[in-house]
């Protein structure tokens, strides 16, 4: 009886007082939850619910499955005992980053709820994002190596590495060099405030907005979907347009090439009509002027203003389609053209004489006034 009553009671015992303290700790959780609505920390806590259940049960196990009694035990002590070691190790890694993921979210959380600056959100949030990552590489690494040390081959393997620890470290910093190097560039772009999540940059020649930021790479988005992986050393190193850097509100321009003739004061009146219609401006600013000249034409530059990126666009785009179909409906005449009338005759009654090598005396060949030459 004792054979089968013992364990029964160590293996229901480590279930049970499993399930009790979740329970009462999940409960406590809920509580202070409902209680302090100022802060998403404890609600958050509660998605720790699993890895704890996990690690607190592995650990009763591994603490008493000596006492089962049982054959099967006794005969492969060591092996159970060296998987309910693992088993414990991975769970508590599990833990540690679920309760640091949670702690950080609830930071940000917090002090995204009380600032209004969205630029200093984004800032924040791309720190967060590494520092999450940063925290995850960090407790899987010591995870896996204490894994390993669980192996008697491996502490004897151990041993020896220590003593070429050096010379190892300095052939692993040479061959990861681009790694490392990307690394460092993450963390410098992280709390340099160089770029953030959300930042309207343009790269190569390419517009888009930075979606991810990793310790080694950084993905923008396209306007038209795609998505650019670059590794994050990029940014420390080359040139590159942040339109969000100091604030996302942007100024943008509309050029126009046209005739001398065209009515600028009435296309002033007509810029100042669409934009009043154009739910995108943000009313700050605007203006049109004539910026340049050329033989032919004239440069007329439209000035507007809106909130950020996606909304100058717009503006943009809008001025300039309305524009040009107000001048060709109202206004044609402004529209650019090629001069194929006549050329204007000088003063005088002839063109200029025109003489060749075996030219004849002068006043032989006279032009006629045709306006052709």
């Amino acid at each position: 009886m004792e054979n089968v009553l013992r364990p029964l009671v160590v293996l229901g015992g480590s279930a049970l007082i499993t399930v009790v303290v979740a329970w009462l700790l999940d409960l406590l959780l809920r509580r202070a939850d409902g209680r302090h609505h100022e802060t998403p920390l404890w609600g958050l806590l509660r998605r720790c619910r699993v890895p704890f259940q996990l690690t607190l049960g592995t650990a009763l196990l591994r603490a008493t499955y000596t006492h089962t009694a049982l054959g099967v035990v006794g005969d492969h002590r060591a092996g159970i005992g060296q998987v309910l070691s693992l088993v414990l190790i991975g769970a508590s890694a599990w833990l540690v980053v679920r309760i640091a993921v949670a702690v950080v979210d609830s930071v940000y959380a917090r002090y995204a709820a009380s600032t209004r600056d969205p630029a200093r959100v984004r800032r924040v949030r791309t720190q967060v994002t590494l520092i999450q990552r940063v925290v995850v590489a960090i407790v899987t690494t010591v995870a896996v190596a204490a894994m390993l040390l669980t192996f008697p081959a491996m502490q004897t393997v151990g041993t020896s590495m220590l003593a070429s620890a050096g010379v190892l470290g300095i052939v692993a910093g040479v061959a990861a060099q681009s790694t490392l190097g990307n690394l460092f560039a993450g963390l410098q772009i992280a709390f340099g405030d160089m770029v953030r999540i959300g930042d309207t940059v343009v790269v190569d020649g390419e517009w888009g907005t930075i979606e991810e930021i990793t310790l080694t790479f950084l993905t923008v988005r396209t306007w038209d979907e795609r998505r650019i992986t670059m590794p994050v050393s990029y940014f420390t190193s080359n040139p590159f347009e942040n339109w969000s850097r100091g604030g996302v509100q942007m100024t943008g321009s509309v050029f126009f090439h046209l005739d001398h003739s065209a009515p600028i004061a009435a296309m002033r009146d007509r810029l100042r009509d669409i934009l009043g219609e154009c739910a995108a401006w943000d009313g700050r600013d605007w203006s049109l002027a004539v910026t340049d000249t050329t033989p032919s034409t004239i440069q007329v530059r439209a000035v507007v203003t809106a909130k950020d990126a996606d909304d100058v666009w717009t503006v943009r785009c809008t001025v300039r389609e309305q524009l040009i179909g107000w001048l060709r409906d109202h206004h044609p005449y402004a529209l650019p053209r090629l001069a194929t009338a006549p050329a204007t005759l000088p003063p005088g009654d002839a063109w200029p004489m025109v003489h060749t090598v075996d030219e004849k005396p002068a006043g032989w060949a006279k032009a006629p006034r045709t306006g052709r030459g």
